[in-house]
């Protein structure tokens, strides 16, 4: 039988069959200490050519995925959300480097995520399965916390033994610093089997899926959803860059605003989401960010490095003008998870009464959510 899904449900699956595989290992937080929760990701996409609705969907469903991850919670503590990214197959690359590129090391820097994932081009090349596996494997900056979760997945549509190095080998280096490696197959289920990519995933301890890459996710539209983007103007209200890269990376956000909304109205709202989330941090150059977590860092700044709205300020002014920006802002933040959450209760109505019945996507978060609560995922 074929099956087809999302990118998206596939991540949030792998993501649930994670949570189940290492749930042994978790502590007792009630009577340990234990650190903050983490996840890391690393996306490894073929951008050879004929990937293009690949790469269309990952940029669609971004913002989804964070918003996924982001909902979960372990003791209480939202987790640390870790992107990497990586590009293969792509003959602009050097083929001494294996076509691979690492495009993103594992970074909580969402819209640095976004700004070089919407800068993918395709380009016909060789597609090395293993060795982008064991450079994603090697290079990055994996937790050594047996807690954090640890997921490598990797898209394609070429044979998966393709390389220099097996994929045999790259999963034994993953196991080693147990990273579970999850395989989608952009095609055939059962091309994708002859071609190994489920015998990927299963070295790899983790799952085998395939995708119509070129399938579109249904839109449901709600009442709530001009609010919600209106909410989102509110927010980028509340950020102010400081330093040498602040103005800069506040026109990024606005960017990448523009880069979701270009992806469908779906996109934008699970951006604007995901931008109420603590998953959410620009404290390399938001003030307010910042003050949140280096308050007086933010108080004893140099003139020169404050934003233009706080140059001037003394002490006392600045406490004063942050403290009023961070309750607007969680003010803001609040009304948007209200209005997503009443905007949600609205998309399933119609599902229910829609004759097309629920899509295998649904079905998915559905079930992986039942799964992560069984393993002491909430």
């Amino acid at each position: 039988m074929r099956h087809r899904t999302f990118l998206l449900s596939s991540i949030i699956l792998s993501w649930g069959i994670l949570s189940s595989a290492q749930a042994h290992e978790i502590p007792d937080c009630e009577t340990t200490e234990c650190p903050p929760p983490r996840i890391q990701l690393a996306l490894l996409l073929d951008t050879s050519n004929s990937m293009d609705g690949l790469i269309d969907q990952t940029k669609s469903q971004l913002w989804m995925l964070v918003n996924e991850l982001q909902e979960t919670e372990r003791s209480g503590e939202a987790p640390k959300i870790e992107l990497a990214l990586y590009e293969y197959g792509n003959s602009n690359i050097s083929v001494s480097k294996g076509y691979i590129r690492q495009v993103m090391p594992l970074t909580t820097d969402l819209d640095g995520v976004s700004e070089q994932l919407f800068a993918l081009k395709t380009r016909g090349g060789q597609e090395y399965a293993g060795q982008v596996i064991s450079a994603a494997v090697d290079t990055l900056k994996w937790s050594d916390e047996p807690a954090d979760m640890k997921l490598l997945i990797i898209a394609g549509n070429e044979p998966f033994t393709q390389g220099p190095v097996s994929f045999q080998s790259a999963c034994a280096m993953a196991r080693k610093k147990g990273i579970l490696i999850d395989t989608i197959h952009c095609g055939d289920e059962k091309l994708g089997i002859d071609t190994k990519w489920k015998a990927g995933a299963d070295c790899g301890g983790g799952i085998y899926m395939t995708i119509n890459q070129d399938e579109v996710a249904q839109f449901i539209p709600s009442p709530y959803d001009d609010e919600i983007m209106e909410m989102n103007q509110k927010l980028n209200k509340t950020y102010f860059g400081y330093g040498a890269l602040g103005a800069a990376n506040k026109v990024r956000q606005e960017v990448q605003d523009d880069n979701a909304k270009s992806m469908g109205f779906a996109s934008s709202i699970a951006r604007a989401k995901s931008k109420s989330t603590s998953a959410y941090d620009n404290s390399a150059w938001d003030a307010l960010d910042f003050y949140k977590s280096n308050k007086d860092g933010l108080l004893d700044m140099d003139d020169a490095q404050l934003p233009k709205e706080m140059k001037g300020m003394n002490r006392k002014e600045r406490e004063t003008f942050m403290e009023s920006k961070l309750k607007e802002r969680e003010n803001i933040a609040s009304k948007i998870a209200q209005l997503e959450k009443s905007r949600a209760e609205y998309v399933e109505d119609q599902k229910k009464s829609s004759e097309s019945g629920k899509t295998l996507e649904e079905v998915v978060v559905s079930a992986v959510k039942s799964q992560a609560r069984s393993f002491g995922f909430k």
